[in-house]
């Protein structure tokens, strides 16, 4: 494509559409009238409620959460219609139905707070009307969940809840005595350990908030500034649209709960100009996906799925020590996709953008103040303040940085609608959590998860390399179609027991299924954020998704690293040990990079790809033998590519996939 050819860029429009089509949570019904005031209200007196609690204590935990379902759940059914398709073809109509489900949803919020002390004093004795609204209340979360989130976590929770009821007909060690109805509901909502459990409780109280925040912070105009600095940095380097995808999506994954989400929203700017460059369309696509995707393991938000890490846990462990411990993996995750961008851009003798493209610096590092949320609520959670107070203190420095920039002169009225944005994208965590609850509540009646902790062990003969490979697979599974939050709870309530039964840290564990559930959003044949970023590039669905699993190849390499050798989390060593730990690190992603572009300073035939690869492998695992052969293998690679690129240089030929072609 011609250099001066203008880029065509999607529209909001065409931006929505993408959204929709691979991102339940996107899609929500534009009401008017009456129905839209009570909608927007309602948003509203959510957020109002969430922060009060947050301000003046939240009430007693059933009492909380069962407020905050209940608004969750009603709004879902007045915003989110029944047939997707009518979504999509512009129908927002409001069924009758949907107005008895709100009302229904609402009578289940309600309940806990009106009848407490009654609840309580039966200890579990269920009357006909206590059993008839948990019978509803499993029903409407199943419902809501399917509008907002998607069918692959309904169907999973529908389930766990036949396995919960039908155990004793299951096969061998799978097999329990089973619940009966009433213990079924009794656990799901009359207590704390199904759908009122820990997800919700997160929910509830910490995802809320950051929810709140992150809204707060798109009102001040940082998710545009993330495009121009990242374009500002990174713009003018060999392949320059690509890295800027890269830059941008790791900023935006701060402050976005969603691969796709950011798929689109920072690829509908990026993809175009990659394109424009001469990067195959399948290639640009899998960029934006493989960086987007990697937006949620970046601290310190994680897509919201820390702050369950840090009740599942347990153990005295903080917020600040998952941060912290994610942080090195984040930035080997991000700089081998870099490295690898950047070999793919000199083998195809891509350029970066010219200084006509690239927008003013000194306009953009003027507004670097805009950044000061983020960088707060990073230094208030290493100053051990508690993730609620830092998150307040986060939102209200945002109302003052959007009432400085003078692009966006942030008013009350926009505080009120960051207020409802905040509330709209709590909605579909709020059903994704609750679902989630009912599937930690079955795998706790049933000691579901000590059972395939253990079927799996045995599979794998007790040995941790094959029981990691086997709980690989099973996140991968698990996380296709399901939202950051339910991911992590279905994966680490499942498959994370088996590796903590071999002697793995917790935080290792939890981690290791974190990575491979989030990785399911590139992963085909189910790869929602490549499939989105496909249909910005216009490129093949499949094709784009086993492009971004090539790129994420660090997501499959490095938590079975940081499992092995927990140095990398930086769990009991020094910072001497950590600065080497990065350092032989990025050596080994570089090296990797190259052997799976084919491409360093020259092209690579076969044998120095396999050579590159097994060379980076051996860096990245950190232990000193590995760190010297590694190294020692790295030089007489680097020094073979530099003597044999200037032997080279007045040739018509080169050696490249182990024949010679004529450059281009």
């Amino acid at each position: 494509m011609a250099d001066n050819e203008k880029i065509k860029y999607l529209t909001e429009a065409e931006q929505q559409e993408l959204l929709e089509k691979y991102d339940p949570e996107a899609g929500t019904r534009k009401l008017t009238g009456v129905l839209g005031h009570i909608a927007f209200f309602g948003l509203l007196a959510f957020s109002l409620f969430q922060l009060y609690t947050a301000i003046f204590g939240v009430f007693t935990a059933q009492i909380q959460r069962t407020i905050h379902l209940g608004f969750a759940l009603s709004l879902v059914f007045l915003l989110f219609p029944a047939n997707r398709k009518k979504r999509q073809k512009g129908k927002f109509q409001i069924a009758w139905y949907d107005i008895i489900l709100a009302i229904l949803s609402i009578g289940v919020g309600a309940y806990w707070p009106l009848f407490f002390e009654d609840i309580v004093m039966n200890v579990g004795r269920l009357g006909v009307l206590d059993f008839a609204v948990g019978f509803m209340a499993i029903l409407l979360v199943l419902e809501a969940t399917r509008r907002a989130v998607g069918l692959p976590i309904m169907v999973i929770a529908i389930l766990f809840i036949f396995y919960g009821i039908f155990g004793q007909y299951m096969p061998g060690f799978l097999a329990h005595r089973g619940l009966t109805l009433e213990r079924l509901v009794q656990t799901m909502f009359f207590s704390t350990e199904g759908i009122l459990g820990t997800p919700l409780a997160v929910s509830s109280t910490f995802i809320f908030l950051f929810l709140l925040f992150g809204s707060f912070l798109v009102r001040t105009g940082v998710g545009q500034y993330f495009n121009d600095l990242s374009t500002a940095i990174a713009g003018r380097r060999i392949g320059g649209p690509a890295k800027v995808a890269i830059f941008s999506s790791a900023l935006q994954g701060t402050i976005s709960g969603s691969s796709v989400a950011n798929v689109v929203t920072s690829g509908a700017f990026t993809i175009p100009m990659m394109k424009n460059l001469g990067y195959k369309k399948e290639f640009a696509g899998a960029v934006e996906a493989a960086a987007s995707t990697g937006g949620q393991l970046m601290p310190p938000v994680m897509g919201a799925a820390a702050f369950l890490m840090v009740e599942f846990i347990g153990n005295g462990i903080t917020y600040w020590d998952i941060a912290k411990a994610a942080a090195i993996p984040a930035i080997l995750y991000f700089s081998g996709i870099w490295i690898m961008t950047h070999f793919e851009a000199k083998r195809l003798g891509l350029r970066g953008l010219t200084q006509e493209e690239m927008p003013s610096k000194k306009e953009v590092f003027g507004k670097l103040y805009l950044l000061i949320p983020i960088l707060a609520i990073i230094l208030l959670l290493m100053m051990n303040i508690t993730v609620t107070h830092a998150a307040l203190y986060s939102i209200a420095i945002s109302v003052l940085v959007g009432f400085i920039n003078k692009d966006v002169r942030m008013k009350f009225i926009d505080i009120i609608y960051a207020l409802v944005d905040g509330a709209r994208t709590a909605l579909a965590v709020a059903a994704a959590t609750a679902a989630a609850g009912i599937i930690v509540g079955i795998v706790t009646k049933t000691g579901l998860g000590l059972k395939l902790a253990n079927g799996l062990i045995d599979l794998s003969g007790g040995y941790l390399i094959p029981t990691l490979m086997l709980t690989m697979v099973a996140a991968l599974i698990l996380g296709m179609g399901s939202p950051t939050t339910a991911n992590y709870v279905i994966t680490s309530t499942i498959a994370a027991p088996a590796i903590i039964l071999l002697g793995v840290p917790d935080l290792s564990a939890h981690l290791f299924v974190f990575y491979f559930g989030i990785i399911a959003d590139i992963t085909p044949p189910v790869a929602l954020a490549a499939f989105a970023a496909a249909g910005v590039a216009g490129g093949e669905p499949i094709k784009t998704g086993i492009e971004s699993s090539k790129l994420a190849i660090a997501a499959f390499i490095i938590p079975y690293i940081f499992v092995l050798s927990p140095q990398m989390l930086m769990i009991d060593t020094t910072w001497m040990e950590v600065a080497w730990v990065v350092l032989t690190a990025m050596a080994g992603m570089i090296a990797i990079g190259a052997g799976v572009i084919g491409y360093w300073m020259r092209g690579m035939n076969w044998l120095e790809r396999v050579l590159a690869i097994i060379v980076g492998l051996l860096l990245i695992y950190p232990e000193t033998v590995s760190d010297i052969i590694g190294i020692s293998a790295f030089i007489v690679l680097l020094a073979l590519q530099y003597l044999w690129k200037n032997d080279n240089h007045d040739s018509s030929k080169i050696l490249e996939n182990g024949q010679s072609i004529e450059k281009n």
